[in-house]
């Protein structure tokens, strides 16, 4: 039997789907850089690769935090499935940065928490304004997510195949997301909003390179 649950139950959901993504699970697909040799990377570069690899971490908790928060009040099922179908699919990333980050000797930001509630936050925020532009915020997240994977792609030392393999499939799983978004009915977000959105994670970006 189906149970109806209150907002209060809902939201109780969502931050515990948060709290567990701070717990190493294995992902759903095979890692893409199952089969491919470790690169020797002299220490300064190993760092960088590491740095860039956290903020990619940080990015998919954040990513998870904006679908759980948009979902919590989603006001088509269809979409709150939309979102979550997504989430669930980005576990995948997160479980690869992760192994990459101990493959560096690093690991992920110190700053998860603060990460994931901002997020929910922003998302909840974004999603209050409508479902399609809700989806319309996840169309210009998975851009703006995407455009990021390419300045990493370009920053990687050319011989860490396996940082390069993981970031090369994040990236198509995010433009094939902001595709189903757009196919979904997503409105496009007006020019200032989508500046802020780059500000934010630029902020993001900062932090988790560094901590």
């Amino acid at each position: 039997m189906s149970r109806d649950y209150t907002p209060a139950d809902r939201l109780l959901n969502r931050l515990g789907q948060g709290l567990a993504l701070l717990a190493p699970k294995p992902a759903h697909r095979a890692n893409p850089a199952d089969r491919l040799p470790e690169a020797e990377l002299a220490e300064p570069q190993r760092q960088h690769t590491a740095g860039l690899m956290r903020i990619n971490h940080a990015g998919e908790i954040a990513a998870q935090a904006l679908y759980h928060g948009q979902a919590f009040v989603a006001r088509d099922g269809k979409v709150r499935d939309h979102l979550l179908a997504a989430a669930h699919e980005e576990q995948d990333h997160l479980q690869w940065c992760e192994e990459r980050l101990r493959e560096l000797g690093s690991g992920p930001s110190k700053l998860q928490p603060l990460w994931y509630a901002g997020s929910f936050a922003i998302g909840a925020a974004a999603g209050l304004a409508g479902d399609r532009w809700s989806l319309g915020f996840v169309e210009e997240t998975e851009k703006q997510v995407s455009e990021h994977l390419d300045e990493h792609l370009r920053e990687l030392p050319d011989a860490d195949q396996r940082s390069r393999a993981i970031l090369k499939t994040m990236r198509d799983d995010e433009a094939r997301h902001a595709s189903e978004a757009q196919e979904a009915g997503a409105r496009p977000l007006p020019y200032p909003v989508r500046e802020l959105m780059r500000r934010v994670a630029g902020v993001m970006k900062k932090g988790a390179y560094k901590f």
